[in-house]
């Protein structure tokens, strides 16, 4: 989708954050200076990372060795099969230390935030059994990440919608947790986007919780992570939601290649949402 609007420039441009890696750390360094960017590490969202403690802590070093880092950093925890909330205690187990395992690499890192997914299943919601799993999901995952919380103070935790079809379990958790101050939402805009439920109402029911964003591009179905400007997302939309809903959350552009983030960062720019 093309866009040749100019639209007013926004008084408060948000926190922008882009993806680094560390094989091409002067490419990620050079485009978060020339976009005023932070980063958000997603090198330890990957269990093989996280159980190969020696390059685990060896990728850690170079990043905080390397110079001109930006102040802002967040970065996203593991969450392929975390289930914190699963009725099997090994499950549970291995889910719960994958946690802990992701807030130490972020603690070292001296990330302001930390993103992980709720993982609830929507195919159980609908099913006889649907209230007595939301229920348990909500009552494990509140407890599990109120103790979380309490044990790393310093660390803003985001709790990401994936999945979900709608956002009011995330409403329902966030609600439970709203008396923790380093607790909030995660509005990934792209996965609502090709949910069954209107982005604006996504928006208006999580705005009281929403501290971070997740944006990217894709055709309306799947989430492809595609340049920001480049699918079917009406961005006019989203610039008029953030401004109502979520005008201080701190936004990533979720997309991994360097060509993917120049083209989003730009796109952003012309349209004046990001100076």
């Amino acid at each position: 989708m093309c866009y040749t609007v100019n639209m007013s420039k926004m008084s408060n441009s948000p926190q922008i954050l882009i993806i680094p890696l560390m094989k091409n750390i002067a490419e990620s360094l050079s485009l978060a200076k020339e976009y005023n960017a932070g980063f958000e590490y997603n090198d330890f969202a990957m269990p093989w990372t996280l159980d190969n403690e020696a390059n685990c802590e060896k990728l850690i070093k170079a990043y905080k060795e390397t110079p001109d880092m930006p102040a802002y950093t967040t970065a996203h925890g593991d969450f392929f099969d975390v289930l914190v909330f699963s009725d099997d205690p090994r499950i549970k187990e291995i889910s719960e230390l994958r946690v802990r395992q992701s807030m130490e690499c972020a603690k070292k890192l001296g990330c302001k935030g930390i993103v992980f997914h709720g993982n609830i299943n929507p195919l159980l919601i609908g099913t006889a059994a649907g209230p007595a799993y939301v229920k348990h999901w909500l009552e494990a995952t509140r407890d599990f990440f109120r103790t979380i919380c309490a044990e790393y103070p310093e660390i803003n935790i985001y709790m990401e919608n994936m999945f979900d079809r709608s956002p009011d379990n995330l409403e329902k958790l966030a609600a439970e947790m709203k008396d923790i101050p380093n607790f909030g939402i995660c509005f990934d805009y792209a996965h609502a986007a090709i949910s069954p439920t209107d982005t604006e109402i996504w928006s208006k029911k999580l705005s009281p919780y929403i501290r971070h964003v997740h944006i990217n591009d894709n055709d309306g179905h799947q989430d492809l992570h595609m340049a920001v400007g480049f699918g079917s997302t009406d961005w006019r939309k989203f610039f008029t939601l953030q401004k109502k809903y979520f005008p201080d959350a701190t936004i990533l552009v979720e997309t991994s290649s360097l060509e993917n983030q120049k083209k989003s960062l730009e796109f952003l720019r012309k349209l004046n949402f990001i100076g």
